[in-house]
């Protein structure tokens, strides 16, 4: 959240878009807020195309009219995501706070008449979640290449509105199960993705791939992060491509390094066959819940810690239906 005329100008991105391809990165999502309120974003495609990175908008719909579409494409723009907050018109509104819906469609259907890649994002949460059978058919009948029904994450604004958001476990398990099926109806010409509420998982997922593995973020002003919520770790300060180069930032800020290996990780973490599947979960869900980003991340269920994810369920949702049994995995002395 940083004004408007502290953000990159034009030449500053496409400097860091030629130092990113240098680095190795081959895919770009040009995000926000909304990137199409930049009158630029068309000589930003032009420049990464041209450094061969695959462009991807991400984009609320909302001013993509056909004219700048095209504009787009002819610069090189190959894929476009779109948000949904719901199927039903009234509640989406709602949630976007403002009158939305028919802008979106609208949008996504220029993407497909111009040939572009279309994804559809959708974040779920207790006031939609009973209608992802209707998201999916929705996505669906817009021709979407690829859908993501990804359920809220719990830090920032989120955390602060968790008993709120959070599905119960009976709208979980419903939700799961009409993704699975739509996943088998779909096969072949529609990639559905299901991301489990973390709060739901047993285990913590490997976020971003892991800390500064393959991932980064370059935020308006300038600072670079290894994942979108890192800011919200406090302790941390993340260098900007104002001051380095993306390399530089990559390889060597203390920032990238922070939870690299797992040197940083306490026990059970280090000793647990899960830290190279997880690399021990994500950092900031450790941090706005514990306090400290080095701890384990508390929805693994092999750390007494989940007793913080068990205590959040239930205030939000009520009594578990089951309990989990802690295990330690801390190495024999010798």
């Amino acid at each position: 959240m940083v004004r408007a005329d502290e953000e990159l100008k034009t030449g500053d991105w496409m400097r860091v878009f030629t130092q990113a391809r240098e680095l190795g990165v081959l895919q770009l999502g040009l995000s926000g807020g909304e990137p199409l309120v930049r009158p630029d974003v068309e000589d930003l495609v032009a420049h990464a195309h041209g450094v061969g990175l695959y462009t991807t908008l991400v984009s609320s719909g909302v001013g993509l009219t056909p004219g700048r579409a095209r504009k787009l494409r002819d610069a090189g723009l190959e894929h476009i995501q779109i948000s949904i907050q719901d199927s039903d018109e009234k509640a989406a509104d709602s949630v976007a706070g403002m009158r939305a819906v028919r802008q979106k469609l609208s949008a996504a259907a220029i993407v497909r008449e111009l040939g572009f890649a279309l994804s559809i994002n959708v974040v779920l949460h207790r006031g939609n979640i009973d209608r992802v059978g209707e998201m999916i058919d929705l996505a669906a009948r817009l021709g979407a290449d690829r859908l993501e029904l990804a359920n809220t994450q719990y830090y920032g604004w989120a955390l602060a509105n968790r008993n709120a958001l959070m599905p119960s476990p009976a709208q979980v398990a419903a939700a799961s199960d009409a993704a699975d099926e739509a996943m088998r109806r779909h096969r072949g010409r529609m990639q559905i993705v299901y991301v489990l509420p973390d709060y739901y998982e047993s285990y913590p997922k490997p976020c971003y791939g892991g800390w500064g593995r393959h991932y980064l973020v370059v935020m308006p002003d300038g600072r670079t992060l290894p994942c979108h919520g890192a800011t919200h770790i406090t302790t941390l300060r993340f260098d900007s491509v104002r001051d380095h180069a993306l390399r530089w930032i990559w390889e060597e800020s203390a920032a990238f390094q922070a939870f690299r290996g797992d040197a940083w990780m306490p026990e059970p973490c280090r000793a647990c066959p899960r830290k190279a599947i997880d690399f021990g979960g994500c950092r900031c869900q450790a941090f706005a819940l514990t306090g400290n980003a080095t701890n384990p991340d508390p929805v693994c269920t092999l750390t007494p810690l989940r007793a913080i994810i068990d205590k959040a369920v239930q205030e939000a949702t009520g009594p578990p239906a089951y309990q989990y049994r802690y295990i330690s995995l801390a190495p024999e002395r010798t």
